[in-house]
């Protein structure tokens, strides 16, 4: 009996972010569009419900909705389209109420603030430069420089044909770790291990010629490598005065708690700013002048205008008090009283 040789099949698949991806079948084409769907599903790291589009060169490359297996050939591009509505979000000030009201407020006596609570101040353009975006639910590997990206195309087709695997030399290996931290302090500079897991996951799923052999995971040695990278760049960030980073610098620690480990201040509810810079023309002392007058400013009448600006362009300050100090909740009314009005 004559035995079926099943043909490895490789596509070009246009993510919703416009980011692209191989999808490697090496035992050829599902036999239905939901078993090709789930191999996208798997292999790109995407949840929720979508529908596939083919490039079709008879109507010059346009896309059409995929309606059969039939319609896909071995190296031809699919485009996801994400069924998802888009998320509402509401501002900070339609959505955040007065924390004084409510029939059982809080002790103000032994409460603290944390470093993690949501300030409800709206940040201006100019003074979101050191804005993160929060960790998203599937980790989008960056495109690479032009080198490295040639040598990994390479390397994919004897890792599709035999397995082989490329053992990346120190130059690749640094451009391709340089690249993801790049990619990861876009989201935060302090990444758990869960989330580092998932990077080095994305990695080998866009590259699996990149797959480590000696790894029970096939990417453990791309993790640790991250973290070491990650450290690194970190110390860089302290150098050049990073916020996010200095706080956590060992003289900012208690005396006789001053090691790297201890108290670790970072964000924990995905705050996009948690330690933001200050604003370009203003320092420490500036911004403490200003929150001096902000207290003889919110008792004028008709002086909201005022006020709402200089409670932006203190924006920084008080973050850094909160994330830095962890002042008391009374102190910290009664230093920034507008802060707790209906309108802010």
């Amino acid at each position: 009996m004559e035995t079926k040789i099943l043909k490895t099949v490789i596509l070009k698949i246009i993510l919703p972010d416009d980011s692209c991806q191989r999808l490697i079948l090496s035992e050829g084409l599902p036999a239905s569009i939901e078993g090709l769907i789930n191999e996208v599903k798997q292999q790109c790291g995407l949840k929720g419900s979508f529908k596939l589009q083919f490039m079709d060169s008879l109507f010059g490359n346009e896309f059409f909705n995929l309606t059969s297996v039939s319609e896909v050939q071995d190296k031809g591009t699919l485009k996801v389209i994400d069924f998802s509505k888009p998320t509402t979000t509401h501002s900070a000030e339609s959505s955040v109420s007065n924390p004084l009201q409510g029939s059982n407020p809080p002790s103000t006596d032994d409460s603290f603030l944390s470093s993690g609570s949501v300030d409800t101040d709206i940040l201006s353009s100019s003074e979101s430069s050191s804005s993160r975006f929060s960790w998203p639910a599937v980790f989008h590997v960056p495109r690479f420089s032009y080198d490295a990206e040639l040598k990994l195309q390479q390397a994919a087709f004897p890792y599709i044909q035999s397995g082989t695997v490329l053992i990346p030399d120190p130059k690749l290996k640094s451009a391709i770790l340089d690249a993801l931290v790049q990619e990861i302090v876009q989201y935060k500079v302090y990444v758990s291990d869960k989330e580092m897991d998932q990077v080095a996951r994305s990695l080998i799923q866009k590259h699996p010629c990149l797959t480590e052999k000696g790894s029970s995971t096939g990417y453990g040695g791309w993790k640790t490598s991250l973290k070491y990278k990650l450290s690194n760049y970190r110390t860089h960030l302290r150098k050049l005065g990073c916020p996010e980073v200095t706080v956590n610098s060992l003289k900012n620690k208690p005396a006789g708690k001053r090691t790297a480990a201890f108290g670790v201040k970072k964000a924990k509810r995905a705050e996009v700013n948690f330690c933001p810079m200050y604003p370009p023309e203003e320092s420490e002392e500036s911004l403490e002048a200003m929150q001096k007058s902000l207290l003889l400013d919110v008792k004028k009448k008709n002086n909201r205008e005022v006020v709402k600006y200089k409670m932006e362009h203190t924006f920084a300050h008080r973050r850094h008090e909160v994330v830095r100090d962890a002042p008391m909740v009374k102190d910290f009314m009664a230093k920034w009283p507008a802060l707790f009005d209906v309108t802010e």
